[in-house]
């Protein structure tokens, strides 16, 4: 399926009709092939060590700054291509980095040759959106460009040490990581064989700038202080699961579905003359906009299609109102940053806050850079066309990108692409209860090492089968056991069927509620 670069067909044109088998299998000659805009700066065996195997480890940059790092197996390739993404602004080649998340070598293990990169610039950490100012070309390259350009050059250096063009090709990214991955099957639908989409921020702009910005209003006092403080995340934690956690007809510690999750906060609300470990007028309203409202304009016109769900109150800490020890509170900082460096097409620059956005004006300011880094059209038939297929997944419990907006772009998929039966024939949506922005941290679900995403790609490739559940699971802090549970394909959901251990599995089938 995959369409091959001109430098890899070129390369491979040069070994066939000059280069010695023995050639083919040369680390260190790498760092010497001539790739079109490409500068391969090192070619280096490393033994194995700890679980990885012994590989080549390809280092360069394609420009104008693109950085990225290849590993190749030594020996036991597999034949395929694996491609992990990055997260946030990205920034850096993280390319070992832990777990499976916008991680590559867990492909590595397998036996792929394997990639990443750092998305076109060099940034502190996630959050650091200054490289951006004033330089549209790393903003493209942010967009779309690096991963198509990493994935070609990757293409022509396999093809340049095995020999042989690789096959399968997966990608795997969450976050941005997954904005990336949706933004292949619309741009570069002949890329890859199989995508593994987690967490997509498919409508950057949208989210970033417009949602967080209203999240942020909502929750600024007069005096500019957070309204929503951590000591009152646990009564609000409290209450929310104390009310929904039975909706599906199991208390387990999880709610399956926060969309038929409905909150009366009397209890919890301060009386008139008291205080104390309650709820004030003023906090309840921020919850009002958070969970129900959301960026609305002052026509009550809704600008965006999710609000934060119930159920993420336990990693509210990180992404909305940090700790008691000044610790999280990353929403507010991409939102800063994003829109001071990246989101408008003339920067505002430091300086610039939520407090600054206007909800009636500046939606509609953000249209040309929507065009640059936005995934969200949902006409995939070119993806599907060229046989790819696709596992998208996304926890109910993500703080940062909620997932309404998933569920919302795959409806329009199905509208678009002619109903479910059709668009589950290349692309299946798993909504996990109880799970973190890109299971990141573990709470009442499971973490990101709960699901075996890579091998229900692979069996999918392989048989052609496209999964109707994925076990996951969850274990205790010391790495025991505790329960184990399918995701469903969505519409469907996992429901427990009324007898045996709800901690196995096999109590459970999947049903469309």
């Amino acid at each position: 399926m995959r369409v091959m670069h001109p430098a890899a067909l070129a390369v491979a044109a040069g070994l066939a009709a000059t280069a010695p088998a023995a050639a083919q299998q040369d680390c260190a000659g790498l760092a010497d092939l001539r790739l079109t805009d490409v500068n391969l700066l090192s070619a280096t065996e490393v033994p194995a060590a700890d679980d990885l195997p012994a590989h080549c480890s390809v280092v360069g940059f394609v420009r104008p700054a693109i950085n990225f790092e290849i590993r190749l197996p030594i020996e036991g390739w597999n034949g395929g291509f694996y491609m992990a993404g990055c997260g946030g602004f990205c920034g850096r080649v993280l390319a070992d980095a832990p777990n499976f998340i916008n991680a590559m070598n867990p492909g590595l293990r397998r036996g792929y040759a394997v990639t990443t990169m750092d998305s076109g610039h060099w940034g502190t950490g996630s959050t650091d959106a200054r490289w951006a100012l004033d330089n549209r070309v790393a903003e493209v390259d942010w967009g779309d460009r690096a991963v198509r350009e990493t994935a070609h050059t990757a293409a022509a250096v396999i093809e340049a040490y095995y020999g042989a063009a690789p096959e399968p090709s997966i990608f795997q990214g969450c976050s941005t990581g997954g904005r990336m991955a949706n933004m292949l099957a619309v741009r570069d639908p002949e890329l890859f064989d199989g995508i593994i989409n987690g967490a997509p921020a498919l409508d950057y702009t949208g989210l970033v700038a417009t949602y967080i910005a209203a999240l942020v209003q909502q929750n600024t006092d007069a005096d500019g202080n957070p309204i929503i403080t951590p000591d009152v995340v646990p009564l609000i934690q409290e209450t929310v699961y104390g009310q929904c956690d039975g909706a599906d007809g199991l208390i387990d510690g999880l709610i399956s579905d926060p969309r038929r999750c409905e909150i009366d906060w009397t209890e919890a609300q301060c009386p008139a003359d008291g205080d104390g470990a309650c709820l004030t007028e003023a906090q309840l309203a921020t919850l009002e906009g958070w969970y129900e409202t959301g960026a609305v304009n002052s026509a009550g016109e809704r600008l965006y299609p999710a609000t934060i769900p119930f159920g993420s109150e336990p990693f509210w800490w990180l992404w909305l109102t940090g700790n008691e020890a000044g610790a999280g509170r990353l929403v507010p900082l991409f939102n800063e940053q994003f829109m001071q460096f990246m989101a408008f097409p003339q920067d505002p620059g430091e300086g610039y806050t939520a407090m600054d956005f206007d909800l009636d004006t500046d939606p509609a300011r953000l249209a040309l850079m929507a065009s640059i880094y936005n995934s969200d059209d949902p006409d995939l038939s070119a993806f599907r066309d060229a046989g790819g297929v696709m596992i998208t997944w996304h926890g109910w419990a993500d703080a940062i990108v909620p997932t309404g907006k998933t569920v919302d772009y795959y409806e329009q998929v199905i509208a678009t692409m002619g109903g479910l039966d059709e668009v589950q024939t290349f692309n299946r949506l798993f909504l996990i209860p109880g799970v973190d922005h890109c299971g990141l941290l573990q709470g009442p679900g499971i973490d990101q090492n709960g699901i075996d995403l890579l091998t229900a790609m692979e069996n999918w490739l392989e048989s052609g089968a496209a999964p109707d559940d994925i076990m996951t699971t969850r274990t205790t802090a010391d790495g025991v056991e505790d329960w184990t549970r399918p995701v469903c394909a969505y519409p469907a959901e996992a429901q427990w069927i009324g007898r045996g251990d709800w901690h196995d599995g096999s109590t459970f089938t999947c049903v469309i509620p």
